[in-house]
């Protein structure tokens, strides 16, 4: 059973920079990992993924290259790198695992889920 946790969420101000991270227990060496964020009353959205082989990553469209995903499979971490931070990137931010070899946009194709950590980004 694959457990997510992610953390590094908190408060910042426009134009700071966050990293988030999420641990997994129990392997997810050949699981592809992304990134979801949900702002309050939106749907659950795509912010970026990796392959298990760390190929891609792949990001959203809107990120304009704010953005950047890795993952150490040695300590089974998957990192999101934010900068330049907007007010509209306020939400909580989910990582997210399935079998396949290509991250997915769709919620639906994630099995795994971690609780979540807010991101608040104030002008």
């Amino acid at each position: 059973q694959v457990q997510l946790a992610e953390s590094g969420g908190g408060s910042v101000q426009a134009g700071d920079s966050l990293t988030l991270s999420c641990a997994a227990t129990g392997s997810t060496v050949r699981y592809t990992m992304a990134w979801f964020r949900q702002a309050p009353g939106k749907e659950r959205i795509f912010v970026g993924g990796i392959s298990w082989d760390g190929n891609g990553p792949n990001y959203a469209d809107s990120l304009s290259g704010r953005f950047e995903i890795s993952r150490d499979n040695n300590k089974e971490t998957l990192v999101l790198q934010m900068n330049n931070l907007k007010p509209e990137d306020t939400a909580v931010y989910y990582c997210a695992g399935r079998t396949g070899r290509t991250p997915s946009p769709q919620t639906y194709d994630y099995r795994y889920w971690g609780k979540g950590t807010q991101v608040t980004v104030s002008s």
